[in-house]
């Protein structure tokens, strides 16, 4: 039996960028998630997998991949020697296996320096190579102006909201959906014989 399509490996990728890495999830990165995840600014714009406060607990079960599955494209951002964030992409499957859904975070006291938008830049073409995708999407709530102009700055084209579509905290929010395509060439029907 073959394997299922996008299989791949990446607990050896390793992608630099300017005042970046982007590698896998390691065990020992668990003070450094502690540091940067436990923080209320964070939670704010992700999905509720990201608990606050953020435990030992928490962190002990996403990196042995309870919470996401870290066989995905899944990568911590390290930043001098420390891991500050993260970034990573579910691919599709079935009929939709030439797309995937991708989510970012950032530590707090990385704000502010373009660090995510350097981040997306390299991870976001890389992605859609390595997987030979044709869509990659993300969601951001509307609540969240910074982390749509990371994508905007990446290429990436708000296709329109997703209303009422989240509640964090009590309040109900919509979720702005954006998306970078690359559609496969189109054969020219004339040229078939």
């Amino acid at each position: 039996m073959s394997a299922p399509p996008h299989r791949h490996e990446f607990r050896d990728v390793r992608l630099a960028g300017d005042g970046f890495v982007l590698r896998p999830w390691r065990r020992d990165d668990l003070e450094d998630l502690l540091a940067h995840a436990d923080d209320p600014a964070i939670v704010r714009g992700l999905s509720d997998r990201f608990p606050h406060p953020y435990t030992r607990e928490d962190g002990e079960r996403f990196l042995a991949g309870d919470v996401i599955d870290l066989s995905d494209p899944v990568f911590a951002i390290e930043v001098d020697g420390h891991a500050c964030g993260g970034i990573g992409a579910a691919p599709g499957q079935a009929d939709r296996r030439h797309s995937a859904q991708m989510g970012y975070w950032l530590g707090q006291a990385l704000w502010g320096r373009g660090i995510m938008t350097r981040v997306v830049a390299l991870y976001a073409p890389w992605l859609m190579r390595e997987l030979e995708l044709y869509r990659l999407q993300a969601t951001v709530l509307d609540s969240n102006p910074a982390s749509a102009r990371v994508l905007q700055k990446n290429g990436f084209e708000e296709e329109g909201a997703q209303r009422c579509a989240v509640v964090k905290f009590g309040v109900v929010h919509d979720l702005r959906v954006f998306a970078k395509v690359s559609p496969p060439m189109r054969r020219n029907q004339t040229d078939a014989t």
